[in-house]
């Protein structure tokens, strides 16, 4: 990673090249010749891939949408991973456009288990105006973290047994899958909403009503049931140069330049400072 090319941030306030900076506050001194102070990469996995791999000292940090906890069941103890947040995603329930565009905008959560224990297969049985048309139940492969927090968060139990009719390694193939039918329904991660053929409906969850950017009681909200935490994970403490990259994501910067243009909730400043008591003390360099 080159740290070429300077940036000012009215977050940092500095001229520096944001490695320099952000690496700097952690003692690293730039590197010779316009490279960074130092390297890291970043890959892409499934949740329960990255927890594994910082388990086993393969990876410093490992990005999870699933709590540990949920990834891992079988460990008997979790004192070694520090849970490091940095921002929030408020999954939604998304239909097929034809079944939308039909009336159907919102269901329940004793609905939603039905659905998911196949024990609801046709949309009259939901509402008599709806479709008679068989209902397509999607969702995530098993150790995705979008599929572990979903299947927690309705059923208390990330390893409950679904009834789907199809699984996706990704969310964009799951988006796509919903947005192609006319008869489907799936949980989803915010990002990829705005896939054209697909809609939002609501859920009502122990008499709350929770809208997709709905000013009060939206995907956002505290007790929305399908909310979940964003996790970089470390393992057995966090060193130095960890802590530089967990703090850059942790700064107003870091947040509008991460979290929020990829369509999820940033910290509040009372989170975030939380957050970064969990990190070493900075040594400026």
């Amino acid at each position: 990673m080159k740290s070429t090319g300077h940036r000012r941030s009215t977050a940092t306030d500095t001229d520096k090249a944001l490695a320099d900076y952000f690496a700097g506050l952690y003692g690293f001194e730039p590197g010779e010749g316009g490279d960074a102070p130092f390297q890291f990469t970043v890959g892409l996995s499934h949740s329960g891939t990255g927890v594994e791999k910082v388990r086993d000292g393969k990876h410093d940090i490992g990005n999870s949408s699933g709590n540990v906890e949920a990834e891992l069941p079988d460990r008997d103890s979790y004192e070694k991973f520090v849970d490091h947040v940095v921002g929030v995603d408020g999954q939604p329930l998304v239909v097929s456009q034809e079944i939308a565009d039909a009336g159907l905008d919102g269901i329940t959560g004793d609905q939603l288990k039905d659905l998911y224990k196949g024990r609801i297969s046709n949309w009259t049985e939901i509402d008599s105006s709806l479709p008679d048309k068989e209902i397509q139940v999607l969702g995530r492969v098993k150790g995705s973290g979008t599929r572990t927090s979903f299947v927690d968060n309705v059923f208390n139990d990330p390893e409950e047994d679904t009834s789907v009719a199809n699984r996706y390694g990704q969310n964009q193939r799951l988006a796509s899958a919903v947005a192609e039918a006319d008869n489907a329904v799936s949980y989803l991660a915010l990002a990829f909403l705005n896939t054209d053929g697909l809609s939002p409906i609501s859920l009502t969850w122990e008499g709350t009503t929770y809208e997709y950017q709905a000013d009060e009681n939206g995907l956002d909200a505290t007790d929305y049931p399908l909310s979940r935490d964003l996790h970089m994970y470390t393992w057995d403490g966090t060193s130095k140069k960890e802590a530089a990259v967990i703090n850059f994501i942790l700064t107003d910067f870091g947040q509008e330049l991460f979290v929020s243009p990829n369509d999820y909730f940033v910290l509040s400043e009372a989170r975030r400072e939380e957050e970064k008591n969990k990190l070493p003390d900075q040594t400026p360099v």
